[in-house]
């Protein structure tokens, strides 16, 4: 886990997030887009994810996210590689039955990893990533476009007021 946190310089938190920032920040799915290789986007729900993602692991893991104390949730990073791992649909299925029959209106946050894990371990894997590609791309998402605070605001309210 050391060694991960050193690559990533990434720092999980709960809900969704407009942008990581310039110290990161994001929760579990919206890293695990970032470390895909894809562009950073926001995640309100598991349907956001881009179709390579397995959407049972990613509700899963999403629960775990915003359940977890700040130090727990940090011990998901090492699965922000893993979520990429969608499969046939009746391996999907195979997931969501085993994440269900599992799960119930509250689980502890160790119950939740080895749930997770064992979900991961059914079908495809991700695609194995070096830490130089995680690290490269996570960077690429913490420098990206500067981002303030007010932009989102700017950006909704222009969408009320009518164009002259």
């Amino acid at each position: 886990m050391q060694r991960f946190d050193s690559i990533l310089n990434w720092k999980l938190k709960t809900g969704s997030h407009q942008f990581p920032g310039r110290h990161g920040g994001t929760c579990i799915n919206e890293a695990a887009i970032v470390a895909a290789g894809f562009q950073y986007q926001p995640v309100n729900s598991v349907h956001a994810m881009p179709p390579c993602f397995s959407r049972p692991i990613c509700s899963l893991a999403m629960s775990l996210n915003d359940q977890a104390s700040d130090s727990e949730r940090q011990r998901l990073l090492p699965y922000v590689t893993r979520l990429a791992c969608a499969d046939t649909p009746e391996i999907e299925r195979e997931r969501e039955r085993y994440i269900a029959v599992r799960t119930g209106m509250w689980i502890s946050f160790e119950r939740g990893l080895k749930i997770l894990e064992g979900a991961l371990a059914i079908g495809r894997k991700a695609d194995p990533l070096g830490p130089d590609d995680v690290r490269s791309r996570m960077e690429s998402a913490l420098h990206g476009p500067e981002v303030r605070d007010d932009m989102w605001f700017k950006g909704w309210f222009a969408r009320l007021v009518p164009q002259l």
